[in-house]
């Protein structure tokens, strides 16, 4: 698997699509009809509902767009049936500690799915690339914005 794979989780994907059909199912036909009425009322150059809903019309088609190239282009990855689960791979629960000896906890899964404040972080990130194929008690170093950090793997674990 190379670092340009969109890989994602059966729940990651899952979301995205539960997010694409909410948009086209429910939120595009609402603004469709605003348009369409206010199309309706005559001078569109100084009428608000119309201009607001042309803008956010095309904010959705982005997004609808953007959703539908991620979701074909996507990789689905079950973590619950990765095989070596003595290595940080897609999917696993990894908790390390700095030179500090401050420890985090977090999950690694993919771009899409990637929310830090949860603990999870995306496949491609500079963390995750350093982190992966490593095993417990192994030490990576990570370049940072702020400089250059080490982390030492203390545990991992994975789904299922």
């Amino acid at each position: 698997m190379s670092s340009t794979d969109n890989v994602i989780s059966p729940a990651g994907l899952a979301a995205l699509r539960a997010e694409y059909e909410q948009l086209l199912g429910v939120e595009r036909p609402k603004i469709v009809e605003i348009v369409s009425w206010a199309a309706g009322n005559g001078d569109r150059s100084e009428n608000g509902d119309y201009i607001y809903g042309r803008k956010k019309m095309r904010e959705i088609d982005r997004r609808l767009g953007f959703l539908a190239r991620r979701m074909k282009a996507a990789r689905v990855i079950d973590p619950a049936a990765q095989q070596d689960r003595s290595r940080v791979y897609f999917g696993a629960r990894v908790t390390i500690a700095d030179e500090e000896d401050a420890q985090r906890t977090l999950t690694i899964l993919g771009d899409d799915e990637a929310d830090a404040a949860a603990g999870c972080i995306g496949w491609n990130s500079p963390l995750a690339r350093a982190l992966r194929g490593a095993a417990v008690g192994d030490v990576r170093s990570v370049t940072l914005p702020a400089g250059h950090k080490a982390w030492e793997v203390l545990e991992i674990t994975y789904p299922g």
